[in-house]
Formats: C-alpha cells, sequence, structure tokens
C-alpha cells in the first residue's frame, strides 16, 4: 500500500498488533512528518501530523446552526448555515449548538462529515486518498459503529488504510507500558480499563457515568444553593470554566468541610463576563466529589476509587500486583489538583480492609500501589497513536487497506483482532 500519508483518528477501542516488533517508546505519535496525521473526537477534536509531540490542532469538536439568520458578520466571522469547531464555539451566543459524539460514540453521522471535513479540509488541509487513519474506540464500542466509521473513511473519503486502537491501549504506550490500568475520565463518562501485554479484556472494563459534564452541573446547583442565578445551559461554560480554575479533590474531605463551614480560607473570587465578582468556597472540593460519591448526584454506582479497586480485584489474581503498579490517569477530568492522592488513599484503605483484613503493617510489603499522573494527560491518547504511527508507517500488513476493504467488506476489520467491544 502506497499511501503518501498516514492520518490517525482517535475515536476509541482496538487491539495493539503482536508485541513482536513493537519497542516501549517514549517518543510521540508519529508516523512520516509530511504525510501522517491524528485526528481525536471526545468533547474536543486534537489533530496533528504524526511524529509530533503535541497536536497541531485543538478545537471543540461542535457544530453549530444560526439561532436567527440576521447578521452577516459577527466580529468578522462569517456567519455560515453550518459552523464547526473553533467558529463554532467563538459564536455560540447565536448558533444552535449540537456535539455529533456523546460519550465517544457517534451519534449524528451527518454532523461527524462536517467535523471531519473541517479537520481534513480546513485545519489539516491533507488529501485522505493519499492517507492513511488511524482510528480509536472508546472502551466498548459499538461494534456498528466501527463499521460505520470505517464505511465512511473508505468509500467517502477514500483512505488508502485504516487501524483502530483502544484508547486506554495508547495511553499506557504513551507511558512505555503494555500492562496497567486506565483510569480514562474526560467530559461524559469515565472509564476503568485494565490492559495486559498490550489487550484490554472487555470483561474487566468498567464505566462510570460521571465525569466533568457531571461535575460542571452539580457546581451550577451548589452556587445556585449559594444564591447565585446560573442557567443551566447558557452559563455552562462560564461555570466549567469556574471549575477548572478553582476546583479540586479533597484529600481529607472531614478538614475541608470544617475549614469551609468555620474559615474563610477556602474562599475565592471570580470575575463573571458581564463582570459580577461572585465568590467559591466550598464548592470548590464538594464539586468533584460526586466522582468518589455518585450519590450526590443521584448516580447508583461506586465512586471511582470503590470502582478502580473492585475492577483490579476482578483481574486474574497473578496479574493484579502489575495492575495495581501502574494505575495511569488519562483524560481532562483527572486533573484536578488533589485527585491522584485522594485515589491513591482510597485504593489502599479499601485493600487494607478487604484484601488485608486490617493488618496495616503487611500493606507496603503486600503489594505496591502506585498512581501514575503524567502531566500531559489531557493528550495522551494523542500522544500514545503518535508512537504507534510511527511504528506502523511501514509495515502494511497491520492496516486494513482499502482493496482488503473493497474485496471483503466488513469482514476485513476482522484482522484488527479487537476484542473490547459490545454487539
Amino acid at each position: 500500500m502506497d499511501a503518501s500519508k498516514t492520518l490517525v483518528v482517535d475515536n476509541g477501542t482496538g487491539s495493539l498488533p503482536p508485541r513482536a516488533d513493537f519497542p516501549i517508546a517514549e517518543s510521540r505519535l508519529s508516523g512520516y512528518r509530511h504525510n501522517s496525521h491524528l485526528f481525536s473526537s471526545p468533547k474536543f477534536v486534537k489533530c496533528g501530523f504524526a511524529g509530533s509531540n503535541f497536536p497541531e490542532f485543538v478545537f471543540p469538536s461542535v457544530v453549530g446552526r444560526p439561532i436567527l439568520r440576521a447578521e452577516e458578520k459577527v466580529d468578522n466571522l462569517e456567519v455560515k448555515d453550518i459552523m464547526v469547531g473553533d467558529e463554532a464555539a467563538a459564536l455560540r451566543a447565536i448558533l444552535q449548538m449540537s456535539y455529533p459524539m456523546k460519550n465517544g460514540i457517534v451519534q449524528d453521522w451527518d454532523d461527524m462529515r462536517h467535523l471531519w471535513n473541517y479537520t481534513f479540509d480546513e485545519k489539516l488541509k491533507i488529501n485522505p486518498r493519499e492517507s492513511k487513519i488511524l482510528l480509536t474506540e472508546p472502551p466498548m464500542n459499538p461494534k456498528a459503529n466501527r463499521e460505520r466509521m470505517a464505511q465512511v473513511m473508505f468509500e467517502e473519503y477514500g483512505f488508502q488504510g485504516i487501524y483502530v486502537a483502544i484508547q486506554a491501549v495508547l495511553t499506557l504506550y504513551a507511558q512505555g507500558l503494555l500492562t496497567g490500568v486506565v483510569v480514562d475520565s474526560g467530559d461524559g463518562v469515565t472509564h476503568i480499563v485494565p490492559v495486559y501485554e498490550g489487550f484490554a479484556p472487555a470483561n474487566l472494563t468498567r464505566r462510570l457515568d460521571v465525569a466533568g459534564r457531571s461535575v460542571t452541573q452539580y457546581l451550577i446547583k451548589l452556587l445556585l444553593l449559594r444564591g447565585y442565578a446560573f442557567n443551566r445551559t447558557a452559563d455552562f461554560e462560564t461555570v466549567r470554566q469556574i471549575k477548572e480554575k478553582w476546583c479540586y479533590v479533597s484529600y481529607d474531605l472531614e478538614l475541608d468541610t470544617k475549614l469551609g463551614t468555620e474559615t474563610t480560607v477556602l474562599v475565592e473570587q471570580y470575575e463573571l463576563p458581564d463582570g459580577r465578582i461572585i465568590k467559591i468556597g466550598s464548592e470548590r472540593f464538594e464539586a468533584p466529589e460526586c466522582m468518589f460519591q455518585p450519590h450526590l448526584i443521584d448516580v447508583d454506582s461506586p465512586g471511582i476509587g470503590e470502582l478502580l479497586f473492585n475492577t483490579i480485584q476482578s483481574a486474574e489474581i497473578d496479574i493484579r500486583s502489575d495492575l495495581y503498579k501502574h494505575i495511569v490517569l488519562s483524560g481532562g477530568s483527572t486533573m484536578y489538583p488533589g485527585l491522584p492522592s485522594r485515589l491513591e488513599k482510597e485504593v489502599k484503605q479499601l485493600y487494607l480492609t478487604n484484601v488485608l483484613k486490617g493488618e496495616g503493617s503487611r500493606l507496603n510489603s503486600s503489594i505496591k500501589i502506585r498512581i501514575e499522573d503524567p502531566p500531559r494527560r489531557k493528550h495522551m491518547v494523542f500522544l500514545g497513536g503518535a508512537v504507534l504511527a510511527n511504528i506502523m508507517k511501514s509495515k502494511d500488513s497491520w492496516w486494513v487497506t482499502k482493496q482488503e476493504w473493497e474485496e471483503k467488506g466488513i469482514t476485513s476489520l476482522d484482522k484488527l483482532g479487537i476484542v473490547n467491544s459490545s454487539s
């Protein structure tokens, strides 16, 4: 397959090629510098040329349409019938916004095409017919979603080859690992995915429907209780920015609660777009607490710490120690200050209580529990995909080629060996 460009697209699940001839590397998403690209689409698209250490472009995966067709231009931006990405975000006040993907799964294929067109044509400026593309999927991605995506890439865009990779596997690969547990929390959902020797068994993958959006919505509720008038829809972006600036995860909930009620040490100010100043205190740690106590937002599920512990304990006993010592955080909703230490504290306490039966003297000698929090974990999938694209660039046998697609159709995807998906 002679494709002069190789594109990488982050959509969700897959498996690595056989371990042989697949060296561990700390380099980033690679391929031919002139012909490889990455596309990532949860809440934000992250795209760029393989071989780079950082996405060339990061923009919202959003499509907007004018609510009223009254203006031709706003702030020197032309108001089009369909606006995508940065352009849509800049004019969100006059647009009806839609997100083509939910929890990493395509919900609106027409809008997804607008997003892909914008990525390939306006941002990367590549010719798909001279390119290969590496796609990613979220854990438990429906098989039909993968097949439809492959069909669009081959038949509508004309890519010369595709490969599909599990996001969690790419995260570990960016860390130079093949075995570990990935705690991936983005905007809509949190996944806990054990990976062993490059494979992510579907029966061990766990999902928590609490993530960044949940925290923002809970913060809106807490601020309403404080007396501030926020609209849950119109002010969502403003509150998200407040969350990212001031929220943190409490290591000692009892102490922080006491500080919040008896002192003003936690109080910070934030200036709203209209010039008003609001104060935020105990809400700073109360909002992210819903990730550890989902019942606070009426979600019937164990919190992220308990779910992580349960997930590792459900694995085969002989691989648990490898999983405990490589717990890797990924995604924007793992960026809260204090989250890594709180998560480690909870997992250790659960292990002490449930496995060691309270014998604290055996904790350090029994097993090593380590949380890895890479500073660039917002982009871990991109970075891991870069490594993979570089290794695969000259190995045509690892790709599903356009010729194979034309000859075998969707059955050609079987060569990818994807096991972490739903029917």
